[in-house]
Protein backbone atom coordinates (compact mmCIF):
# COMPACT_ATOMS: atom_id res chain seq x y z
CA UNK A 1 0.00 0.00 0.00
CA UNK A 2 1.06 4.12 -0.55
CA UNK A 3 2.43 5.87 2.84
CA UNK A 4 -0.64 7.79 3.12
CA UNK A 5 -0.23 11.15 5.69
CA UNK A 6 -3.49 12.25 6.53
CA UNK A 7 -3.29 15.38 5.47
CA UNK A 8 -2.25 14.25 1.61
CA UNK A 9 -5.36 11.14 1.75
CA UNK A 10 -8.03 11.87 -1.15
CA UNK A 11 -11.06 9.06 -0.48
CA UNK A 12 -13.70 10.92 -1.91
CA UNK A 13 -14.76 8.33 -4.63
CA UNK A 14 -15.46 11.03 -7.60
CA UNK A 15 -12.09 12.62 -7.16
CA UNK A 16 -10.50 9.20 -6.78
CA UNK A 17 -12.72 7.75 -10.54
CA UNK A 18 -12.25 11.82 -12.45
CA UNK A 19 -8.48 10.73 -12.18
CA UNK A 20 -8.42 7.61 -13.53
CA UNK A 21 -10.77 9.19 -16.41
CA UNK A 22 -8.03 11.82 -17.08
CA UNK A 23 -5.04 9.54 -16.67
CA UNK A 24 -6.05 6.51 -18.23
CA UNK A 25 -2.97 5.26 -18.82
CA UNK A 26 -2.00 2.95 -16.33
CA UNK A 27 0.78 1.26 -14.80
CA UNK A 28 -0.27 -2.32 -14.21
CA UNK A 29 2.04 -4.32 -11.78
CA UNK A 30 1.58 -7.81 -10.88
CA UNK A 31 3.83 -10.32 -9.13
CA UNK A 32 4.71 -13.89 -11.19
CA UNK A 33 8.28 -15.24 -10.12
CA UNK A 34 9.07 -11.50 -9.65
CA UNK A 35 7.13 -7.97 -9.96
CA UNK A 36 6.40 -7.33 -13.19
CA UNK A 37 4.57 -4.21 -14.85
CA UNK A 38 3.17 -2.58 -17.99
CA UNK A 39 2.00 0.14 -19.32
CA UNK A 40 -1.98 0.03 -20.13
CA UNK A 41 -5.23 2.26 -21.63
CA UNK A 42 -7.57 1.22 -19.39
CA UNK A 43 -11.29 2.06 -19.04
CA UNK A 44 -12.96 1.82 -16.33
CA UNK A 45 -16.90 1.28 -15.85
CA UNK A 46 -19.65 0.90 -12.33
CA UNK A 47 -21.75 -2.56 -12.98
CA UNK A 48 -23.93 -4.03 -10.59
CA UNK A 49 -22.06 -1.72 -8.05
CA UNK A 50 -19.08 -2.22 -8.25
CA UNK A 51 -16.01 -0.85 -9.96
CA UNK A 52 -14.18 -2.27 -12.78
CA UNK A 53 -11.46 -1.35 -15.09
CA UNK A 54 -10.73 -3.00 -18.18
CA UNK A 55 -7.65 -3.53 -20.59
CA UNK A 56 -5.51 -5.53 -22.52
CA UNK A 57 -2.37 -6.96 -22.94
CA UNK A 58 -0.23 -8.48 -25.90
CA UNK A 59 -0.29 -12.62 -25.85
CA UNK A 60 3.35 -12.86 -25.49
CA UNK A 61 3.47 -10.37 -22.90
CA UNK A 62 4.62 -12.68 -19.65
CA UNK A 63 2.58 -10.54 -17.20
CA UNK A 64 -0.28 -12.45 -18.86
CA UNK A 65 -0.22 -15.69 -16.44
CA UNK A 66 0.07 -13.36 -13.60
CA UNK A 67 -3.28 -12.04 -14.14
CA UNK A 68 -5.77 -15.09 -12.93
CA UNK A 69 -6.28 -15.26 -9.46
CA UNK A 70 -3.60 -13.24 -7.99
CA UNK A 71 -3.74 -9.38 -6.63
CA UNK A 72 -2.88 -6.91 -9.25
CA UNK A 73 -2.23 -2.85 -8.68
CA UNK A 74 -2.67 -0.08 -10.87
CA UNK A 75 -1.23 3.01 -10.75
CA UNK A 76 -2.45 5.99 -12.27
CA UNK A 77 -0.15 9.23 -12.10
CA UNK A 78 -1.16 12.51 -12.47
CA UNK A 79 0.57 15.68 -12.56
CA UNK A 80 4.05 16.04 -10.47
CA UNK A 81 6.46 19.29 -10.29
CA UNK A 82 9.20 20.23 -8.26
CA UNK A 83 8.41 22.46 -5.50
CA UNK A 84 11.38 24.78 -4.41
CA UNK A 85 12.03 26.37 -0.77
CA UNK A 86 12.78 29.79 -2.23
CA UNK A 87 8.94 30.08 -2.56
CA UNK A 88 8.00 30.12 1.02
CA UNK A 89 7.44 32.78 3.34
CA UNK A 90 9.81 31.24 5.87
CA UNK A 91 12.40 28.46 6.52
CA UNK A 92 14.41 26.52 7.21
CA UNK A 93 12.87 24.03 4.93
CA UNK A 94 14.25 21.53 1.83
CA UNK A 95 12.85 21.11 -1.83
CA UNK A 96 10.28 18.72 -2.48
CA UNK A 97 7.60 17.22 -4.94
CA UNK A 98 3.85 17.87 -5.52
CA UNK A 99 2.00 15.39 -7.41
CA UNK A 100 -1.06 13.59 -7.49
CA UNK A 101 -1.80 9.76 -7.98
CA UNK A 102 -4.55 6.92 -7.95
CA UNK A 103 -3.84 3.35 -6.89
CA UNK A 104 -6.36 0.56 -8.04
CA UNK A 105 -5.76 -3.07 -6.70
CA UNK A 106 -7.92 -5.90 -7.16
CA UNK A 107 -7.76 -9.16 -8.58
CA UNK A 108 -7.65 -9.66 -12.65
CA UNK A 109 -9.60 -12.03 -14.82
CA UNK A 110 -8.57 -12.94 -18.48
CA UNK A 111 -10.27 -13.47 -21.64
CA UNK A 112 -9.55 -14.02 -25.16
CA UNK A 113 -13.38 -14.07 -25.92
CA UNK A 114 -13.21 -12.47 -29.79
CA UNK A 115 -16.79 -10.56 -28.65
CA UNK A 116 -15.59 -8.73 -25.69
CA UNK A 117 -12.12 -7.68 -27.02
CA UNK A 118 -13.89 -6.56 -30.37
CA UNK A 119 -15.92 -4.25 -27.93
CA UNK A 120 -13.24 -3.26 -25.69
CA UNK A 121 -10.99 -2.28 -28.28
CA UNK A 122 -13.64 -0.55 -30.51
CA UNK A 123 -14.54 2.01 -26.92
CA UNK A 124 -11.23 2.25 -26.31
CA UNK A 125 -10.39 3.70 -30.13
CA UNK A 126 -13.65 5.40 -30.24
CA UNK A 127 -12.67 7.28 -26.78
CA UNK A 128 -8.94 8.50 -28.10
CA UNK A 129 -10.35 8.91 -31.29
CA UNK A 130 -12.96 11.48 -30.66
CA UNK A 131 -10.31 14.61 -30.41
CA UNK A 132 -9.17 13.74 -33.70
CA UNK A 133 -10.53 15.61 -36.79
CA UNK A 134 -10.97 12.41 -39.20
CA UNK A 135 -11.45 9.88 -36.07
CA UNK A 136 -10.09 5.95 -36.89
CA UNK A 137 -13.12 3.44 -36.68
CA UNK A 138 -12.33 0.23 -36.14
CA UNK A 139 -15.72 -1.49 -37.86
CA UNK A 140 -14.04 0.12 -41.31
CA UNK A 141 -10.82 -2.48 -41.15
CA UNK A 142 -11.08 -5.62 -42.68
CA UNK A 143 -12.59 -8.53 -40.82
CA UNK A 144 -9.32 -10.74 -41.48
CA UNK A 145 -7.32 -7.90 -40.26
CA UNK A 146 -9.29 -7.28 -37.21
CA UNK A 147 -9.08 -11.06 -36.28
CA UNK A 148 -5.15 -11.57 -36.77
CA UNK A 149 -5.12 -8.28 -34.28
CA UNK A 150 -7.75 -9.25 -31.85
CA UNK A 151 -5.48 -13.41 -31.77
CA UNK A 152 -3.40 -11.53 -30.58
CA UNK A 153 -4.09 -10.10 -27.69
CA UNK A 154 -5.86 -11.16 -23.88
CA UNK A 155 -8.23 -8.62 -22.23
CA UNK A 156 -8.86 -8.73 -18.75
CA UNK A 157 -10.82 -7.06 -16.18
CA UNK A 158 -9.91 -6.00 -12.50
CA UNK A 159 -12.68 -5.93 -9.61
CA UNK A 160 -11.46 -2.82 -8.04
CA UNK A 161 -11.21 -3.90 -4.19
CA UNK A 162 -10.00 -1.05 -2.96
CA UNK A 163 -8.49 2.59 -3.91
CA UNK A 164 -5.43 5.00 -2.71
CA UNK A 165 -5.54 8.63 -3.79
CA UNK A 166 -2.53 10.45 -3.07
CA UNK A 167 -2.81 14.62 -3.89
CA UNK A 168 0.53 16.00 -2.28
CA UNK A 169 -0.17 19.76 -2.65
CA UNK A 170 1.76 21.86 -0.20
CA UNK A 171 -1.41 21.34 2.40
CA UNK A 172 1.07 20.62 5.00
CA UNK A 173 2.79 24.33 4.56
CA UNK A 174 1.10 27.58 5.85
CA UNK A 175 -1.68 29.21 3.88
CA UNK A 176 0.38 32.33 2.79
CA UNK A 177 3.13 30.14 1.02
CA UNK A 178 -0.07 28.57 -1.53
CA UNK A 179 -0.55 31.37 -3.20
CA UNK A 180 3.08 31.88 -3.82
CA UNK A 181 3.55 28.23 -5.08
CA UNK A 182 0.48 28.06 -7.52
CA UNK A 183 2.41 31.45 -8.70
CA UNK A 184 5.74 30.08 -9.12
CA UNK A 185 4.15 26.97 -11.10
CA UNK A 186 1.93 29.00 -13.30
CA UNK A 187 4.97 31.03 -14.22
CA UNK A 188 6.85 27.67 -15.85
CA UNK A 189 5.99 26.67 -19.09
CA UNK A 190 5.22 22.83 -18.62
CA UNK A 191 2.13 21.19 -18.58
CA UNK A 192 2.92 19.34 -15.30
CA UNK A 193 3.99 22.22 -13.19
CA UNK A 194 0.53 23.95 -14.31
CA UNK A 195 -1.70 20.90 -13.68
CA UNK A 196 -0.22 20.62 -10.43
CA UNK A 197 -1.40 24.48 -9.83
CA UNK A 198 -4.96 23.89 -10.96
CA UNK A 199 -5.36 20.78 -8.52
CA UNK A 200 -3.74 23.42 -5.89
CA UNK A 201 -6.11 26.16 -6.89
CA UNK A 202 -9.34 23.67 -7.03
CA UNK A 203 -8.14 23.01 -2.98
CA UNK A 204 -7.64 26.58 -2.02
Amino acid sequence: MVYLPPHFTETREEVLLAHIERYDFGLLVTQEGGLIASQVPFLIERRDGKLFLLGHLARPNPQCAALDGSEALVIFHGPHAYISPSWYGAGPAVPTWNYASVHAYGTPRTTTDKDWLRDLLRRLSERHEAREPTPWRMQDQPDAFLDGMLNGIVGFEIAISRLEGKFKLSQNRPAADRPRIIAALDARDDADSHGVAALMKERQ
